[in-house]
């Protein structure tokens, strides 16, 4: 803080600009007679600011002094500081004019002049570094005259007689200048060691300068004989006139020639291989077709789209095999006359020609990373070029990229799609862009009003032999969506990032699918009765867009063929993408990468993180026997057979409740009988429990599979047999004769309902039908039997014949014999008119 601010904080205050206030306030503020009201209000009001104001003040007075007690010792304290440095400072400059008095020459008279002796000295280093400089210069002269010399004597001997080594010669001067200059360079270790490295690469430079210069002279003629043979065009190689054949051929070979030369002449390491490293006389035919592509692909033309990568990936395969005759034809013959033999023309040509690839992706990847659908197609579009380019035969066997040795190794290719994939933060962005078009669409799939409608089976689509699976609209649907996202990655040509595929993005999917299912049918066995597990509130129901999170009635949507209907939702879903993985697994690319992924130490770590696959350690160094979704499987196995479960205690536990009414009605005097025979009357409250297990029969046999139907027939019918045997007749009490034959109708009539729902599904007839009913059939024809064979059965069975006899017996009588001689007797004693 500053003093004009500490003096302006302690200066009193101004009366008389505070009486001028007071003034213009009263005057403002009370103007009329009737103003005068509100004025005790306002001198309490200036009472109580006067109050709060004068207590303010005491705390800045009180502040005020201390900030100048505070300041004041600040103000000492700088000032002995200043002083002390002032002293330093003297002190220190006594020191330096000692020191400088003890630098001075002691011939000097004073002024501060040097003694001829330092100037001598001085003089004589200036001069040795000038006589270092002129060396280096003429070095370097003697470099340039040498390059200049050679670039003079390719030109004036390609146009008169062929290459040959002593075209060259110039160069060679060159080179062997430059190898004596890196030679004395490195055998010297004094300290202007780094000039001379310097200066070493810098005659490199030149040397590789006039090399290049000289290839791009001979370069030059070969195209300007090129362009008469209409290249980049398609050539017509057998219409060209001689001449030009002729002067073609001469150029090709003296490139090759100079190829040669340089191989003997300069260091084969000079520097790492670039792509577009290749022969001479195709890295020079490929010029005017690059600028071509540049012109159209990299510049401001309509041509030059980025969401239509296929048509420069379409060009260049137009080059290809527009230009492959020519290359197979001519260039192939010329080259088999020469050291070149081993190479294939055209996949040289055709390795010289991804370089403009290569450059355009480069370019293209800014632009291409924060728009997700046009790198992803742009990468299909690789992919797709890259298999295309491999199915015509290409490889690096037979290149100048390859090793030399005739083996499937040396001829693998990465691709194009190396130059994306093999950036690992240009294949995560495209990996994360995958990933969220395919969670878009698995929500859009659930989403869907018909999500989970029952779709009929596609013409010719087969699950394992089960050719009449139905499906949910959404299990198909997810069903495609994986496929498409399989055909996405399965061009890739790294183990790696199929791996990583498969992890990312499309397991997750099938897993989210799994919880969904799973999560509908806890909901619905919180919400059925016939689970026991009333819960207070309400819970929405995911198997249909009706249930929703609004509140609905949850008997109506587990109750009767609607809840039936909503398990097979969920049994069709599972059983369906579980198929879909059985068949998936089975595929030789999910085989291959399973195998890999077993194989390969760091896929396998990969595969450990993701719980939802197999566990590849099981399996070693072995061929592996499971599938990749071999877990999968078993989580959506599980969901059918709790489905299946489900189905057969909602159907049985429906009809069971449906029976209590009857139960109780027949047990006692019940004038509501339905009169089916003149001795026979059915009571009606069987006719809801019949209908109900017909229509459920009839349903389930109109949507799953006959196996899996017969399956739950057999289930059901067993548990609903049992319930009605124990029930109607075993525990019942005394039943009369009239009542046996009832009970004996209602048997038949289960049968008969049986029979009549499924229409005919199962094969075997009614044989097969009534086979779970046999032991209720036995007892209620047990209890419906009259006069001679009653007494017959009775006396048999309660008598001392064997068991073959009384077997033979059952079997006459009822037509079976499931149920033990013990049971039979307490059946027998059930009735009134039994005698022993």
């Amino acid at each position: 803080m500053t003093s004009l601010q500490i003096r302006s904080l302690l200066s009193p205050p101004n009366l008389q600009e505070a009486n001028h206030n007071a003034v213009f306030f009263l005057n403002s503020r009370f103007q009329l007679f009737d103003d005068l009201e509100g004025l005790e209000d306002v001198v309490s009001e200036a009472k109580r600011r006067d109050d709060e104001l004068k207590a303010n003040l005491a705390i800045s007075c009180a502040s005020v002094d201390a900030l100048v007690t505070e300041t004041r010792e600040a103000a000492q304290t700088h000032t002995k500081t200043a002083q002390s440095l002032s002293l330093q400072r003297h002190s220190l400059a006594d020191e330096l004019s000692y020191l400088f008095q003890q630098l001075t020459s002691a011939m000097s008279d004073g002024d501060g002049e040097s003694t001829l002796l330092e100037d001598i000295e001085t003089l004589h280093r200036n001069l040795k570094e000038l006589e270092s400089v002129k060396g280096y210069v003429q070095i370097i002269e003697h470099a340039l005259q040498r390059s200049e010399a050679a670039r003079e004597q390719i030109r004036s001997s390609s146009t008169t007689t062929p290459l040959s080594t002593a075209s060259v010669t110039e160069y060679q001067s060159l080179q062997e200048f430059v190898s004596k200059v890196s030679a004395a360079c490195a055998n010297v270790g004094d300290g202007a060691g780094n000039q001379r490295l310097n200066l070493v690469s810098f005659l490199e430079n030149i040397r590789d300068k006039c090399w290049a210069d000289i290839k791009g002279s001979l370069s030059t003629a070969l195209l300007a004989a090129a362009e008469r043979l209409r290249w980049p065009m398609q050539v017509d190689y057998v219409a060209a006139p001689l001449e030009d054949r002729n002067n073609f051929e001469r150029t090709f070979n003296d490139l090759l020639k100079l190829q040669t030369i340089g191989e003997k002449l300069r260091p084969p390491n000079a520097k790492e291989r670039s792509e577009k490293d290749g022969l001479y006389p195709l890295q020079a035919l490929i010029q005017p077709i690059s600028l071509r592509f540049k012109y159209h692909f990299e510049g401001t033309r309509q041509t030059n789209r980025p969401d239509k990568p296929e048509w420069y990936f379409t060009h260049v395969l137009n080059l290809m095999h527009e230009h492959r005759p020519f290359m197979d034809t001519v260039i192939q013959p010329l080259l088999s006359s020469t050291e070149y033999r081993g190479i294939a023309a055209w996949r040289e040509f055709t390795l010289l020609l991804f370089p403009l690839l290569s450059r355009k992706l480069k370019r293209s990847m800014p632009s291409l990373l924060p728009r997700p659908p046009l790198l992803a197609h742009t990468i299909y579009q690789t992919l797709i070029f890259d298999a295309a380019v491999s199915e015509e035969g290409f490889g690096l066997r037979g290149t100048s990229a390859g090793s030399g040795q005739a083996s499937d190794k040396d001829d693998k290719w990465d691709g194009v799609s190396d130059i994306i994939l093999g950036k690992e933060e240009w294949f995560v962005a495209w990996m994360d862009g995958e990933k969220q078009f395919a969670e878009n669409q698995y929500h859009e799939i659930i989403g869907a009003i018909d999500a989970w409608h029952i779709a009929e089976n596609e013409e010719g689509e087969d699950f394992g032999g089960t050719r009449d699976l139905k499906s949910t609209s959404s299990a198909r649907r997810l069903k495609a969506l994986i496929e498409q996202i399989t055909d996405r990655y399965s061009p890739l040509p790294h183990f790696a990032h199929r791996t990583r595929f498969l992890i990312t993005v499309q397991i997750p999917i099938l897993e989210n699918y799994y919880g969904r299912i799973l999560s509908s049918l806890d909901a619905f066995e919180t919400l059925s009765s016939a689970f026991v597990r009333a819960v207070p509130g309400a819970l929405a129901v995911s198997l249909g867009r009706d249930e929703g999170t609004v509140k609905v009635d949850t008997r109506r949507l587990t109750d009767g063929v609607e809840g039936v209907q909503r398990l097979c939702k969920a049994w069709l879903s599972a059983r369906y993408i579980e198929a879909a993985m059985e068949g998936w697994g089975e595929e030789l690319f999910f085989l291959e990468l399973w195998t890999e992924i077993n194989h390969r130490a760091s896929l396998r770590s990969q595969a450990l993180a993701a719980s939802a696959l197999p566990d590849p350690r099981a399996v070693g160094s072995a061929t592996p026997q499971e599938t990749v979704f071999e877990e999968l499987i078993a989580q959506y196995q599980k969901l059918v057979h709790r489905a299946e479960d489900m189905i057969v205690q909602q159907v049985c536990g429906e009809v069971e409740g449906g029976l209590k009414a009857h139960f109780a009605a027949t047990t006692s005097p019940n004038p509501n009988r339905k009169v089916v025979d003149d001795d026979i009357a059915l009571s009606q409250t069987l006719l809801g429990p019949i209908s109900l297990l017909s229509t459920h029969l009839t349903y389930l046999r109109t949507t799953l599979p006959r196996t899996v139907m017969t399956a739950l027939y057999r289930r059901t019918s067993v548990r609903l047999a049992e319930h009605i045997l124990q029930r109607q007749i075993l525990y019942r009490g005394h039943i009369s004769g009239r009542e046996g034959k009832s009970i004996h109708a209602e048997c038949e009539l289960w049968v008969e309902t049986c029979h009549a729902g499924l229409g005919g599904a199962l094969s075997g007839g009614r044989n097969r039908v009534q086979a779970p009913w046999l032991k209720l059939l036995q007892a209620g024809r047990l209890v419906g039997l009259e006069d001679e064979l009653w007494e017959k059965v009775g006396h048999v069975t309660f008598g001392t014949q064997s068991q073959e006899e009384w077997e033979d017996l059952m079997l006459e009588a009822t037509g079976a014999s499931e149920i033990s001689r013990e049971e039979v007797r307490r059946i027998l004693k059930s009735r009134d008119d039994l005698q022993q």
